[in-house]
């Protein structure tokens, strides 16, 4: 499914539960928290190979995190009015920008603090 039909398909489920202008931005933000936390005590406090086991061990529920998650950046891009395809767009061209492919492979984040590249001038 293309982002702006999903995007399209959430707003109609809204509509049709009359939550169309049911605007709580704030409350959709904490619950992205939320989803966000879970996932994280399913992986917290172990390292990245036995992050990546637990993970593949556990994919349906990480797959439900995922699909939450999107389900409510999306449905806060239809009550502020964002097309999420163009903002994915914006942002995607603004990191190729910040975070060269070459210099990234070098250095391999863009943690600054740690000896990463975030060149956010490029911009």
């Amino acid at each position: 499914m293309e982002i702006k039909d999903a995007q399209e398909k959430i707003k109609e489920f809204d509509i049709a539960r009359g939550w169309k202008n049911n605007w709580n931005i704030k409350d959709l933000l904490l619950n992205i928290t939320e989803e966000g936390g879970e996932f994280w005590n399913l992986i917290k406090w172990i390292d990245d190979e036995k992050q990546r086991k637990v993970v593949g061990e556990h994919k349906d529920e990480v797959s439900d995190y995922v699909g939450d998650t999107m389900f409510l950046l999306l449905k806060i891009a239809n009550q502020a009015g964002i097309n999420s395809e163009k903002a994915l767009q914006n942002t995607l061209d603004e990191y190729e920008k910040r975070m060269p492919s070459g210099v990234m492979k070098k250095v391999g984040h863009a943690n600054k603090l740690a000896g990463g590249h975030d060149d956010k001038t490029a911009i």
